[in-house]
């Protein structure tokens, strides 16, 4: 079989910015049927690489090769979207009806993000755009860019404003619609579930270089891990945050998808010995010795914003060391449900109990909080709240919590007024924490941060003890972070989730609701407190042949897993050994994407298998 076609290559590409070397000497290709995650710290030139790429950022030194007529498109994260121009201008351009109308991938990503075929979610096609949302008109550049259909499709942070069940729709999308001859996908974005729906490789761009990889987010972890042990690296904190999230993806996130995308039984020996991320039977007992037995009870709480009813009737009790994210679509009141909690919004009807001991506070969407202390260094503005703290059992100085959370060396002697959106963002969260709370409510938490911050924040939090509420539309975020979710679906009810996220999408198909978070085609009913389940899905039965045929196959697609495991395994080994001869390196690296291939497919064979072989 031919290799796949180049579309662009960087060709010992060197880019500064002032005194940083954002690429030093990099060459690297986008292949026909690439689809490739970016990851990196903030600051460390993951835009820029897409500009480089696009073309709206030339080169300092090298050059950029594209091959032929290949046509790129780019979603960048501030849109330029004409405010004069209506939707239907915006989104489908010069199409006639009968083009678009006509036309079932068109069709599908109006669905997909702007509701329906007519654009409802949006006004309809006549609606200006000016008077739009961020949210609104991110989604209306993502459906114009993917109407336009561009071989190269480059998307920086797609899944900004999306809501959790947009995420999804985009992630399918992108993954097993999209796919064609002569495309591909460059993405940068901090969304892990995300990434690992989507990639098929992933670049981390680091320290001037972009280290390529095989794999989306989880198979980047191990990589990393394994790079890391083979070059010996001294960085012995960010090895340790790798084997811990390493550990949580092997114990968490991977087993509670319904299609595992990769297997790390060939990283037992990396993560030999390393505990759950949490003990959270001690962070329970600690939390009750701040908290107390009581700390936030919504009792028949009725919850309204001008007309519109957004919880009805509900009673929802949260008790010490409880960690709760909170899902659902955009407008469904998931920020108004924190602002409720910290008696920032009236109820208009039921009560609101809050613990004598609880001391809450909440990481906001807003930025403007810093404003009073601009000039102010990091650490002043850190001490200020106070100097130590307590996480995890230690006493943690201010500067240490800071350095966790990336503010490290000089950085800390940096003005509050100079920081990047994202750095301003870790600030918050510093001082919220030196302010020992022992109720933290973070409300979209991701938004401006890379991986590597998201990795520190799970790891501080993992010590520390309080009852702690998420609203967010990250799901990998969600599961590393907290240990139930609900739902708020827009009828009046907030559902508890057992089966998490997955859950909540699997009622959001059977229940739709617009986009505006209202209930379509019934009025809100009765409201059903967390704690609930969800009504079970419509069984299929299958007959005792087809069950013991089944638990056959399972058998069968098991031992051929083992042993393509143990080869895998042989391959890694075989790899280090070749470090140093990229021609050696290039033949297992291809050996070894031929195996994930072949585990891919087996373990779609495994859950079809599965569901008949429990009858």
């Amino acid at each position: 079989m031919p290799p796949p076609a180049s579309l662009v290559a960087l060709d010992h590409a060197h880019l500064v910015a002032g005194t940083q070397v954002l690429l030093d000497d990099v060459s690297i290709g986008i292949s026909d049927g690439d689809r490739i995650g970016v990851v990196g710290r903030n600051g460390g030139g993951k835009s820029s690489l897409l500009g480089v790429v696009v073309g709206t950022r030339p080169l300092d030194g090298g050059r950029v090769i594209r091959t032929g007529n290949v046509t790129i498109g780019m979603l960048g994260q501030v849109d330029a979207l004409d405010p004069g121009a209506s939707v239907g201008r915006v989104v489908l351009g010069d199409l006639a009806e009968h083009e678009w109308a006509g036309s079932a991938r068109v069709r599908e990503i109006l669905t997909g993000l702007l509701g329906d075929t007519d654009a409802s979610a949006v006004g309809g096609w006549d609606a200006p755009v000016g008077p739009m949302s961020g949210g609104e008109r991110r989604r209306l550049a993502l459906a114009a860019l993917l109407v336009s259909d561009p071989d190269l499709l480059v998307l920086d942070e797609p899944t900004n404003h999306l809501d959790v069940e947009g995420v999804a729709w985009l992630a399918t999308y992108l993954s097993t619609r999209r796919p064609r001859a002569g495309s591909a996908l460059l993405v940068v974005t901090h969304d892990r579930w995300f990434l690992d729906a989507v990639s098929t490789r992933t670049w981390e761009v680091a320290d001037g270089e972009v280290h390529a990889y095989d794999g989306g987010y989880a198979a980047y972890v191990l990589a990393r891990v394994e790079r890391q042990r083979v070059a010996q690296v001294t960085e012995e904190r960010r090895a340790n945050l790798a084997r811990k999230e390493l550990a949580w993806l092997r114990r968490g996130a991977p087993a509670r998808t319904s299609k595992p995308r990769f297997r790390i039984e060939a990283a037992t020996a990396l993560i030999e010995g390393e505990p759950p991320p949490r003990d959270s039977v001690e962070l329970v007992r600690f939390a009750t010795t701040r908290l107390g037995k009581d700390v936030l009870d919504l009792v028949d709480a009725t919850v309204t914003v001008g007309d519109r009813t957004l919880l009805e009737d509900v009673t929802w009790r949260l008790g010490p060391g409880d960690r709760y994210g909170i899902v659902g679509v955009n407008g469904a009141g998931k920020s108004t449900l924190l602002r409720v909690l910290q008696g920032q919004h009236p109820l208009a009807a039921g009560r609101l109990k809050t613990g004598k001991t609880v001391r809450m506070a909440c990481l906001s969407q807003e930025l403007r909080e810093l404003d009073r202390v601009r000039d102010w260094t990091v650490i002043d503005a850190i001490t200020e709240v106070r100097s130590f703290t307590t996480i995890g059992g230690k006493e943690v100085s201010a500067s240490s919590l800071a350095q966790r959370l990336g503010f490290t060396g000089g950085r800390q002697q940096s003005r509050v007024g100079d920081l990047s959106g994202g750095e301003r963002r870790r600030l918050q969260f510093v001082r919220l924490l030196m302010d020992e709370p022992n109720v933290l409510l973070l409300d979209e938490p991701t938004n401006d941060l890379d991986i590597d911050t998201l990795t520190s924040m799970e790891d501080v939090l993992d010590g520390w003890a309080g009852t702690l509420l998420v609203v967010s539309h990250d799901r990998y975020l969600l599961e590393r972070m907290t240990d139930r979710q609900v739902a708020l679906l827009g009828d009046g009810t907030l559902r508890d989730l057992p089966g998490g996220v997955e859950e909540y999408l699997e009622l959001r198909k059977r229940r739709p609701v617009s986009r505006a978070g209202v209930a379509s085609g019934s009025a809100a009913g009765p409201a059903a407190p967390a704690g609930g389940s969800a009504p079970a899905a419509g069984g299929t039965a299958y007959t005792p042949a087809q069950v013991r045929e089944a638990r056959k196959t399972l058998a069968r697609v098991e031992r051929t897993l083992d042993k393509l495991h143990a080869e895998e395994a042989r391959v890694h080994a075989q790899m280090v050994d070749a470090a140093t001869d990229p021609a050696r390196l290039a033949e297992l690296t291809e050996k070894l994407r031929e195996i994930t291939e072949q585990e891919e497919a087996l373990e779609l064979e495994w859950l079809e298998a599965s569901e008949a072989a429990e009858g």
